[in-house]
């Protein structure tokens, strides 16, 4: 696969997508001052790349993961980035925040079981180097989330864009 930044446009269709999942690619379109058919055609192109793709869940209950989980990290102030980038690296973790105030980093995840949670911190957070402590909490009831706010974002866009890919083929 030939490796693409995302263009202006690609950002902007996530972009409105991110704000309306429903949206059709008409409206998109004339919101983007675009043809549908270039947007379909980008929406495919990104879907195919694994770059986007598209999935309802009334709450991320629903979802087979009950448990929102934010773990507040206390750690070695030189090895926050280290510590931060081996977070990422773990896919039960879909936030890794650097903080200034009480913890050092935020990470959230979704997880099937407390278990999980207790493993993850004992046999993997704990043993990096530089951690000194781990708070966890578990979320009992969400009030308000907005992704726009608070988006995790895909971490293959987040790959294609660190890598300097780009939607659009050149011959």
């Amino acid at each position: 696969m030939t490796n693409h930044m995302l263009d202006d446009l690609d950002r902007k269709i996530i972009e409105s997508f991110s704000r309306d999942g429903r949206a059709s690619n008409r409206q998109i379109a004339l919101e983007l001052d675009v043809t549908e058919g270039t947007i379909r055609t980008r929406i495919k192109r990104l879907q195919a790349r694994r770059l986007i793709h598209f999935t309802a869940v009334r709450s991320y209950r629903f979802a087979g993961s009950p448990n929102l989980v934010l773990l507040g990290i206390h750690c070695e102030q030189m090895k926050v980035p280290k510590i931060s980038q081996a977070l990422v690296e773990m896919p039960e973790i879909g936030c890794v925040i650097e903080m200034l105030g009480r913890y050092s980093i935020l990470a959230m995840g979704l997880f099937t079981s407390l278990e999980e949670v207790h493993e993850i911190i004992l046999e993997r957070i704990r043993l990096l180097p530089g951690v000194k402590h781990v708070e966890s909490s578990i979320a009992v009831h969400n009030i308000k989330y907005h992704s726009s706010i608070a988006r995790i974002t895909s971490r293959q866009i987040q790959d294609a864009e660190k890598n300097g890919e780009d939607s659009e083929e050149r011959g």
